[in-house]
């Protein structure tokens, strides 16, 4: 089952049709569909397909040499090309009258192994660019890899490509289309469990109840999910345990420097190199209040909703889990959720005013969202404000969202107002976000001030369709 990817799969289309040399570098993090996305591409092409093995040179030349010779010859064979530029300058000059996809799949792999590769690329690419119809395509996993050695200008390869493609995780729109069946607040559970990442979505069925899922997946021990996160880490980092520590200290709310390197018990110095690393992964990110670029009130969060769900609630609970014991794991988490999915919430009201904002129907036309918090002078205390986004030194939108089983009230509506007015905007727009709707006092106080939306969950979903 292929899902998405429409923008990428016309992409692709358009350069294979210019019929002349293309290089196309695709990366992105594990799981997220780029051997998917490939496949799809040249499922009606005449491609050449190969993934690199994290082995020595002649394994994967080996492999390599494979490919071509079935291509050409439709024969598997057991030969091998001399060397890499042997079996490159080959597929260069057999798309020479013919247009042939080359697609070079885990490319640090194969560029690891063989320390001269890129530059044999470099090497054939310029001899090869004016008469060759081939399309290229090196994809990999490990996007600083990919950043470092294909796209960065230092690197060999760097201006022969024609066009590059970061693949991220499916937004909460493109992930409800694996889950026809489910209701539309389990569709957000579900996002809120595993995120965009389409091998993890894979897991989910939308025969099952969000209960049901959990169990199947993160409270068993021979589920794909169950030690994901600690696989995932294992490949990518030398070091998988003070990655996890800091991780598990975020998770757990311990979001500032200072905090994290107390409670991982490492110098702050050594913390931020580590969570520089995560934050390349995707795995966390960093945050500073709206509008301000450096702020010593920075704070780091976990990007990756499996990530934030599996070290939020079973990485101390894997001695249960391990032993059978899923019902009353369950039974620890299912209290947790409404307060777990408000920041998931969040995360699908800013990319619905996104939408509104590409679809013409915005009425403050930002150029970024993000959260805010600092002092509230007048209330002389911390203040918080959900969404935030500006257009320009007059105009702005403020927003709050509540995943709650009760409606919103009007002493939410008049908060926002009032911090609101810690800035000196002239045009503002409110935006409410409820889970369960408004009561009647908040309708009526809408209505008066104009300015104000009033967006259920049911509202966003209805968007979509």
């Amino acid at each position: 089952m292929f899902i998405g990817r429409e923008k990428e799969l016309y992409t692709l289309d358009k350069l294979y049709k210019s019929d002349k040399f293309e290089f196309v570098v695709i990366y992105g993090r594990r799981r997220v569909g780029k051997t998917a996305l490939i496949n799809q591409f040249v499922s009606d092409k005449k491609p050449i397909y190969f993934m690199g093995v994290e082995s020595n040179e002649k394994q994967n030349l080996e492999n390599f040499s494979k490919s071509i010779i079935e291509f050409s010859s439709g024969i598997p064979a057991e030969n091998s090309f001399s060397s890499f530029q042997a079996a490159l300058e080959y597929v260069f000059k057999l798309a020479e009258n013919e247009r042939i996809v080359l697609a070079i799949d885990e490319y640090p792999y194969v560029a690891r192994s063989s320390a001269s590769l890129a530059s044999t690329l470099q090497m054939l690419i310029d001899k090869y660019k004016d008469s060759s119809k081939l399309m290229l395509i090196l994809c990999g996993s490990s996007m600083s890899y990919m950043e470092d050695h294909v796209l960065a200008y230092k690197a060999p390869l760097y201006g022969r490509r024609t066009a590059q493609m970061k693949i991220l995780p499916f937004d909460f729109e493109e992930s409800c289309r694996y889950f026809n069946n489910l209701s539309d607040e389990d569709k957000a559970l579900i996002y809120g469990v595993v995120g965009g990442t389409p091998q993890y979505l894979l897991q989910m069925s939308d025969k099952l109840s969000v209960e049901e899922n959990i169990k199947n997946t993160y409270l068993n021990p021979m589920s794909f999910l169950y030690e994901e996160p600690v696989n995932l880490l294992k490949q990518e980092v030398r070091e998988p345990a003070i990655y996890t520590a800091i991780i598990t200290a975020i998770a757990t709310g311990h979001t500032r420097m200072s905090e994290i390197s107390s409670k991982v018990g490492e110098d702050t110095n050594v913390c931020s190199n580590y969570i520089k690393n995560l934050m390349n992964l995707g795995i966390i990110r960093k945050e500073t209040p709206y509008g301000e670029k450096a702020s010593k009130k920075s704070i780091y969060s976990i990007e990756d909703n499996m990530f934030y769900f599996w070290y939020r609630f079973i990485l101390g609970n894997n001695s249960m889990i391990a032993r059978g014991a899923a019902d009353m794991v369950y039974k620890r988490i299912e209290p947790q959720l409404s307060n777990y999915m408000g920041r998931v919430f969040e995360e699908i009201c800013m990319q619905y005013l996104w939408k509104l904002l590409l679809e013409g129907k915005a009425p403050i036309e930002f150029v970024s969202l993000g959260r805010w918090w600092g002092n509230d002078p007048i209330q002389k205390r911390q203040a918080e404000i959900d969404i935030m986004g500006e257009q320009d030194s007059e105009s702005a939108l403020f927003a709050e969202c509540k995943w709650r089983n009760e409606k919103l009230d009007l002493d939410i509506l008049e908060t926002l107002i009032g911090r609101s007015k810690l800035f000196h905007y002239t045009k503002v727009h409110y935006y409410m976000f409820s889970k369960s709707g408004f009561t009647k006092a908040c309708i009526e106080k809408a209505e008066k001030l104009r300015n104000v939306s009033l967006v259920t969950y049911a509202d966003i979903v209805s968007s979509m369709k």
